[in-house]
């Protein structure tokens, strides 16, 4: 299907039926005989921005004359380098230009490199004029350990017209006359804070803490005041969604169980050189900005064991009955969880934790007493699968897994007595009783329908009605938002929601 322009009748630019790249529209700007795209509303994924990017540059070049300038622009640390490098690997006869090297150093105030006025504009923008009247640029070269320009190399005018401008700052005001398409990459929930630390670890050299007390200093009040306001600009609107965890090698596997275990039992199948330890730990779980606490599955865990505080990323993934943890993570002071609640993380809750610890060079296993669920855990880790699988089995453990972290235990059985509080009679007819915190999946799966149906037609109460509906609006979502319950794609919230009905 070609692209359309408006005195053809081309359907709203909201998300169009149809092949990928048939959703990219052509529009003539005003006053101007250039063309560009009539903007996605919808944000799209990184695989299918990338396509619809590809597109678009194809379209602007058949129809523009000269240089096809394309920004792609975002916050620190979202993905745009590795974004604009894809584009480049499928299209090599592209040109790039990105702004981390219009640097300079001598504009550098309080050590703050994201501030606006840090980035040469008056060299890039001669960079720019030179390629659009076809010759060829002085594009400097910027080292981040130095924090100084060290030279210059030559930017041809590529073969495909295309030019891409990549930076936090490449939808500025300065640059957007000059646009032809405008992209803005965002990451996921915790995505901007870890890249932006793991790649200035790698990159300036720089500790993790500082890092993360120059991002809630100086990198977020910029993006939010700078940044975030040109993003609303873009034509295409990309969520990069990429999991920085999902490609960690030596995951740890961890099997849990409410089942009681004695210390013979446990010192009976660790080695005879295994260390046993006790252990207090302090688990603070700080909720992202704009995160639903019913439902969250990506909390910021800092840690506090033996006066020593650790920030910890993680991404669980259940492979049931395991749960596999891959994780990163940073030793801090304390006055960094002031610093993350300034970028608007707040305290979820405090999960205090007790350890009787017995541990070897292949296994760990842990007695663990949570204070908040008056109950006791035992867990066992270990990097081998199968290892770990066979000592949960010596202890008897098998048949008996729990495989949920304890944040997320603590959810369900929040949400589950919310249910639990709703009239006996109720309860009774829905086959509610107090075992049911194994799952919402299986909280859900006890409501029969025949009983349903003659309680219904008895009659509810519009207050209780409207109750229940609540608690099982989050049992559902904390049930759909949650893969991990069963190790199986969740069913349908209309589907789970009907089970109630």
């Amino acid at each position: 299907m070609a692209a359309q322009d408006p005195s053809s009748g081309a359907d709203s630019p909201r998300r169009r039926s149809g092949l990928l790249r048939d959703q990219v529209q052509l529009v003539k700007k005003k006053d101007s005989d250039r063309y560009e795209i009539v903007p996605i509303q919808d944000p799209l994924s990184f695989e299918k921005g990338f396509f619809i990017v590809i597109r678009a540059c194809q379209l602007l070049a058949q129809k523009n004359d000269g240089i096809i300038l394309v920004g792609v622009a975002g916050p620190s640390g979202a993905g745009k380098t590795v974004f604009t490098e894809k584009v480049l690997s499928f299209m090599p006869s592209i040109a790039v230009i990105t702004m981390d090297n219009y640097n300079d150093s001598s504009r550098i105030i309080d050590g703050n490199f994201d501030d606006p006025r840090l980035t040469d504009y008056d060299t890039l923008l001669e960079n720019i004029h030179n390629l659009k009247a076809g010759k060829p640029a002085q594009v400097p070269i910027y080292d981040f350990k130095a924090s100084s320009r060290v030279g210059y190399r030559t930017a041809e005018v590529p073969t495909s017209r295309i030019v891409i401008v990549e930076g936090i700052y490449a939808l500025s005001e300065r640059l957007r006359p000059l646009l032809d398409l405008r992209v803005s990459v965002t990451g996921g929930v915790h995505f901007d804070l870890v890249k932006r630390v793991l790649r200035d670890i790698q990159r300036a050299g720089q500790e993790p803490e500082e890092i993360i007390h120059q991002i809630s200093e100086t990198v977020y009040p910029m993006y939010k005041a700078f940044i975030e306001p040109d993003l609303q600009t873009a034509h295409i609107k990309i969520i990069n969604k990429f999991n920085p965890f999902s490609g960690f090698q030596n995951p740890t596997y961890i099997l849990k169980s409410t089942r009681a275990v004695t210390v013979d039992q446990i010192k009976a199948v660790v080695s005879e050189e295994h260390k046993e330890t006790t252990e207090e730990t302090y688990d603070i779980y700080l909720l992202p900005p704009g995160e639903d606490p019913e439902a969250c599955q990506s909390y910021l865990r800092m840690r506090n064991r033996d006066g020593k505080y650790n920030l910890m990323f993680e991404e669980w993934v259940t492979d049931s009955p395991f749960i596999i943890s891959p994780r990163i993570t940073f030793e801090v002071s304390v006055r960094l969880l002031g610093g993350l609640m300034a970028l608007g993380y707040t305290i979820a809750t405090i999960l205090k934790r007790s350890s009787h610890v017995f541990s070897d060079d292949r296994v760990c296993v842990k007695i663990d007493w949570l204070e908040q669920l008056n109950r006791k855990y035992v867990q066992v880790q270990g990097r081998d699968r199968l290892y770990v699988k066979y000592i949960a089995e010596q202890l008897g453990l098998d048949g008996s897994y729990v495989p949920r972290t304890y944040i997320e235990q603590i959810q369900l059985e929040k949400l589950v007595n919310d249910v639990m509080a709703l009239p006996d009679d109720l309860k009774t007819k829905l086959s509610i009783d107090d075992d049911l915190v194994s799952s919402p999946k299986e909280a859900l799966s006890r409501a029969s329908a025949d009983r349903r149906m003659k309680y219904l037609n008895r009659g509810i109460s519009h207050s209780y009605s409207n109750q229940r509906d609540k608690n099982l609006s989050k049992l559902t979502k904390l049930a759909v938002n949650n893969r991990r319950f069963d190790g199986r794609t969740p069913e349908s919230p209309a589907a789970l929601a009907n089970q109630f009905l």
